[in-house]
């Protein structure tokens, strides 16, 4: 037992803060991938799926923003990664390794999602989400995302936010046109799923567009109002 701690004490503080996004990530997207093949087997109505899969996401995101937030900061998303170092809050050599870390950790959600419910681990997704006001819908969801998380922040009450992230993604998964996104790395993970959550491959590039503008938005607001 001793020898098994002295093993884990060796990982470095960078290493461990890697590990909490990429595992952080493979969490929150095997709950929303997972659930949303659970509701789809358990329910034709599209509105009682929608239900169960926000309900199961906002459980995923309180549990691993609180049981990561005191390792990495549990940004588990490029877009905050970005915002956090804009900021001052992290240094730019971590920010590639934590956007790898992301985007493996979401295909690896994915693939464990579809794995357990006995489909291929990748079949790549034929739902298309695409048009102006899915876009639109994306701005809206990635914007409050980066602003609520900015306000907390330089508020003092940071302590709120795995609580507070979760209330947005809830009530955008039913308020925004593209049932908020709002995440680069997941969307990619979950283009890998033909299934309720998924997103077809071709739809992810303006989607991206949509998150990073919305990003930005909401720093410019936070930067305004919170300063």
């Amino acid at each position: 037992m001793r020898h098994r701690r002295h093993l884990l004490l060796k990982l470095s503080a960078p290493s461990r803060a890697i590990a909490a996004e990429l595992l952080g990530v493979w969490g929150i997207v095997t709950v929303v991938v997972g659930s949303g093949i659970m509701a789809e087997r358990l329910s034709d109505d599209v509105g009682l799926q929608l239900l169960a899969n926000t309900i199961a996401t906002t459980g995923g995101l309180v549990l691993f923003i609180s049981l990561f937030s005191p390792v990495s900061g549990a940004q588990f998303n490029p877009v905050v990664s970005v915002a956090q170092w804009v900021a001052g809050r992290a240094h730019g050599r971590n920010v590639a390794p934590f956007i790898v870390a992301q985007v493996a950790g979401a295909c690896l959600g994915a693939m464990t999602a579809n794995t357990m419910f006995g489909l291929a681990a990748v079949n790549f997704s034929s739902k298309v989400r695409d048009g102006g006001p899915v876009i639109a819908g994306e701005i809206v969801a990635a914007a409050v995302l980066v602003l609520l998380i900015e306000g907390f922040i330089r508020s003092g009450r940071a302590g709120l936010l795995p609580w507070m992230v979760a209330a947005w993604i809830t009530a955008a998964y039913w308020c925004t046109s593209s049932t908020s996104f709002a995440n680069p790395a997941v969307s990619i993970g979950r283009s890998l799923s033909d299934t309720f959550a998924g997103i077809d491959p071709t739809s992810l590039p303006m989607f991206f567009v949509g998150q990073i503008a919305g990003g930005a938005i909401g720093y410019f607001a936070a930067s305004l109002i919170f300063d």
